[in-house]
């Protein structure tokens, strides 16, 4: 599984089952997340029930299932039901909780117990500095990095992601995930930086077909699409 020529683990971001199991039938991903927003955008109403149904036909890739409480007591009790869901589940743990307390103590405990974790919603070198010491040497894990958020406010998340990279290769079994991908070509940025793994959702996924298409082809079938639609809605000066 994975794009030819290239080194990084695409993993599909969602949590629409039809979705998940086409991408993962196409043998292009080798991983899903889910989060809570994506799973209420998919009308997601039973999480355990929507998790078993996944990964009673994902069973050789990892999938990534969020903590939702947001005291610390309630999301280990939280990590350790999705841990019991199956030996390819990594636990999404949030940096940090909503009062912007730091969940890195509960990272370290979950971690040294041998649980996966997925470490989620980092957009500082502080905070995978912090992360990335906490976590288990002998565990894999993996950091997930918004750099997509990052591009929202103007800043160029690729620099950040190059230092990641350096910082992350303390803990040998921790792999920089580039999350919140918004193009096509970030698949390429991360591949540039190093990253392990990124995300992409099945929309971005669907694109995929259009990689080093000839730009002359692209411009007369963008005209070819203005005209159709055009012509469709029956316009007339």
């Amino acid at each position: 599984m994975g794009l030819p020529g290239m080194k990084i683990k695409v993993f599909s971001d969602g949590a629409d089952v039809k979705d998940m199991l086409r991408v993962y039938g196409e043998g292009v991903v080798s991983g899903f997340t889910t989060n809570p927003t994506l799973m209420k955008k998919a009308g997601v109403t039973d999480y355990p029930a929507f998790a078993k149904e996944a990964l009673s036909h994902i069973t050789d890739c990892p999938v990534s299932f969020e903590v939702f409480s947001d005291d610390f007591a309630s999301m280990e009790r939280e990590a350790r039901v999705i841990n019991s869901w199956g030996p390819n589940v990594n636990i999404k743990i949030p940096v940090m909780n909503t009062k912007g307390e730091s969940t890195v103590e509960l990272i370290r405990k979950l971690s040294a117990e041998g649980m996966q974790l997925n470490v989620t919603a980092i957009l500082t070198l502080q905070q995978v500095e912090q992360v990335v010491d906490a976590l288990d040497p002998k565990v894999p894990s993996i950091v997930s990095v918004f750099a997509g958020r990052i591009a929202d406010t103007g800043r160029d998340p690729i620099p950040m992601m190059n230092k990641a990279m350096e910082i992350i290769k303390k803990k040998p079994l921790a792999e920089l995930l580039w999350a919140s991908t918004r193009e096509v070509l970030n698949i390429f940025q991360a591949e540039a930086c190093g990253c392990h793994i990124i995300t992409v959702t099945p929309d971005i996924l669907k694109k995929l077909s259009m990689r080093n298409k000839d730009l002359h082809e692209l411009s007369l079938d963008t005209v070819k699409m203005f005209y159709a639609d055009a012509q469709a809605a029956g316009f007339k000066l």
